[in-house]
């Protein structure tokens, strides 16, 4: 069993979150308030993301940092700025929104990621890594150019950190000497263990005892010195400072101009206010170093913060999964990762490479079968594609495994170091389409778009498990530039061949048959289609499906010969529909002139920004299930 949160006394007195509307509630605590209002946090968070999903210990991590901000800041007045977001949990319950925490990543209710919409709070819209020292500062110049007085506060994990733009932040931020705050929430993780040289720099952490012995050490030598001791004595006395920058990441941060202060104890809350309340006091660039635990408080999640970064329903007295509907068939990400084993024992130039996440992509059983040919480069994503780009100039075959919304900050890496080149570079594109409950930062709605345009790549979407194992097979058989997009969750049941074949490049394959009306599908909404089609036979129309499988080249042949027997055609995707698979096709016929006398019509994911759900709500809303395609029939041929 799992170890209580509060204890007895804690849970005699009357609960104090549901009172705290805001920052300045918090501040009204007396200390021993505090350490009952963060077990009412933890609590809170536990029993909501227990029910319905979601990120665990990032948010356990830092219940007494944001407690501490919240007592040292007034963000009333004062801004922050959470990296990623996810971590946010205790700062949404903190701000008024505790009425609506059981809304929490629900279609409707409130986001897992802070959103400048929803509460004017959170100062700034999250959900990628990296990006909080540049919004800070941006914002910090515009407090400056309007002469107002307040602060402004970053909070970035020690994985983001890993990333260029926060270094482009720092860079800009030490060389601009504008007044703000850099709060670095060091847990030794981002969603896996941290990687790379930096990591290891950032672990180097003394203790005030050892650094204070070891000057002690230095200043009882320095008096033995002739003549000179009592002198050299007093200087070490005075470059404290220099000693704990120069013996912990403090010279880092020095380096780029920047006040460092730590690192300290990031669950003393005391400590911290006082820490805060002093640094408000320098003008000019600070970072405060703090050491946390990810899933701080909860004890499954304390040892697999990995698992519990983000996690679907569990039970919260055990911390094991909860059963579900569809549990025992493989997720894509799954026969994505058994595929690629496979392809690897046979092809030793095959490599995997993953940006701080070989879980979350299923190459953790690469990492385990191949270690000498896996590479987790951190949350670097251009690094990744470029790192693989370089790779394939000597021969090898590095499969990229990144999830559709991550890839966007690789995109010119893409066009330039890989496509523009002809690289021998694959990509493997989890998550494309609608992920569910992370809503409009984590969902895959553009990678048609953004990849269907660039010479030398081909690009396809598997209806199953079964045509993903062949598409990775093609996409090694071939050489040059290769994409395969597939959605989040599990596969329809298809038995996977132990030997896949591969598939002609640019040709599709008819699912079902009909004559009065033609459903041009791809991906994951083939089978959605075919349901359809199958169920309208009842009401007397003859709907055909044709499965594309290729975005890029498309399947022309085919596709033109089908436009000549149809004179009614729905395109369905789950893609964004500007630029999207629906637009390839369209393009197709008007450049063919197999336009006359068609009507087309298409559905897909609009011009807007799709919020949080599940993935069937979403779909269900979007009109692209297996109801949303009957309909649009219908209303194709009536």
């Amino acid at each position: 069993m799992v170890r209580t949160l509060m204890s007895k006394d804690e849970k005699k007195r009357s609960p104090l979150l549901p009172g705290i509307e805001g920052p300045r509630d918090v501040q009204r605590l007396e200390p021993d308030e505090l350490q009952a209002l963060a077990a009412e946090l933890r609590e809170t968070i536990i029993g909501q993301v227990s029910g319905g999903g979601g990120h665990l210990a990032p948010s356990l991590g830092v219940v007494e940092l944001t407690l501490a901000l919240f007592r040292a800041f007034d963000f009333e007045r004062d801004k922050i700025v959470w990296d990623v977001g996810h971590q946010a949990y205790a700062h949404k319950l903190l701000t008024g929104r505790y009425s609506e925490f059981d809304t929490l990543r629900k279609k409707d209710g409130i986001s897992g990621f802070p959103r400048m919409a929803e509460s004017p709070y959170d100062h700034f819209g999250v959900g990628h890594s990296s990006t909080s020292i540049s919004a800070a500062l941006g914002m910090a110049m515009a407090r400056d150019l309007k002469g107002e007085k307040h602060e402004v506060v970053s909070v970035i994990g020690d994985g983001s950190m890993t990333a260029g733009l926060a270094y482009e932040g720092l860079n800009q931020a030490g060389g601009m000497g504008r007044k703000m705050i850099v709060v670095l929430n060091d847990n030794e993780m981002s969603i896996s263990k941290n990687v790379g040289a930096l990591s290891s720099f950032l672990s180097r952490k003394l203790s005030a005892p050892l650094l204070q012995r070891l000057k002690g050490e230095v200043e009882n030598w320095v008096r033995g010195v002739p003549k000179l001791g009592e002198e050299l004595a007093m200087y070490v006395k005075r470059s404290g400072d220099s000693l704990k920058t120069f013996f912990t990441p403090g010279m880092l941060f020095e380096a780029f101009q920047f006040t460092y202060v730590g690192p300290i104890n990031g669950h003393d809350v005391g400590e911290m206010v006082k820490v805060f309340e002093q640094i408000k006091k320098i003008d000019k660039p600070v970072l405060v170093h703090v050491l946390t635990k990810k899933g701080k408080g909860y004890e499954p999640a304390e040892n697999n913060p990995t698992y519990f970064h983000g996690v679907g329903r569990f039970e919260p007295e055990t911390g094991l999964a909860r059963k579900f509907t569809g549990a025992g068939l493989p997720s894509y990400t799954e026969i994505f990762g058994s595929t690629l084993c496979k392809l690897a024992e046979k092809d030793r130039k095959i490599m995997a490479i993953t940006a701080a996440m070989p879980e979350g992509t299923g190459t953790d059983c690469f990492r385990s079968n191949y270690p000498e040919r896996f590479v987790d480069v951190g949350i670097c994503e251009q690094h990744a594609v470029t790192f693989a780009a370089g790779l394939a100039t000597q021969g090898y075959r590095p499969a990229v495994a990144i999830y559709s919304t991550f890839l966007q900050r690789s995109y010119d890496q893409v066009v330039h170091d890989v496509c523009l080149q002809n690289l021998d570079v694959k990509f493997f594109i989890d998550r494309g389409g609608l992920v569910g409950e992370d809503g409009a930062t984590h969902h895959g709605a553009f990678d048609m778009s953004y990849l269907r345009h660039i010479p030398n790549l081909v690009l396809m979407a598997p209806k199953d498990e079964a045509e993903l194992a062949r598409m990775m097979t093609t996409a090694f058989a071939l050489h040059g530039p290769v994409a395969v997009r597939y959605p989040r969750g599990t596969g329809v049941g298809a038995d996977v061949d132990e030997n896949p074949k591969p598939i002609e490049v640019g040709t599709g394959e008819m699912v079902h048959e009909g004559k009065d009306v033609l459903i041009v599908s791809v991906g994951s909404r083939v089978y959605p289609a075919k349901e359809a089609s199958m169920e309208l036979e009842e009401e007397g129309i003859d709907a055909a499906v044709f499965n594309a499988r290729f975005i890029k080249p498309l399947p022309q042949k085919q596709l033109l010969e089908l436009a000549e027997n149809y004179d009614r055609i729905l395109v369905v995707e789950e893609n964004a529909m500007a630029g999207g698979f629906g637009s390839a096709v369209l393009e197709l016929l008007v450049d063919s002139e197999k336009l006359n006398g068609t009507t087309v019509k298409r559905i897909g994911i609009p011009d807007e920004f799709v919020e949080h759900g599940t993935q069937k709500e979403l779909r269900s809303m979007l009109g692209i299930d297996k109801d949303g395609i009957k309909n649009a029939i219908r209303e194709l041929v009536s």
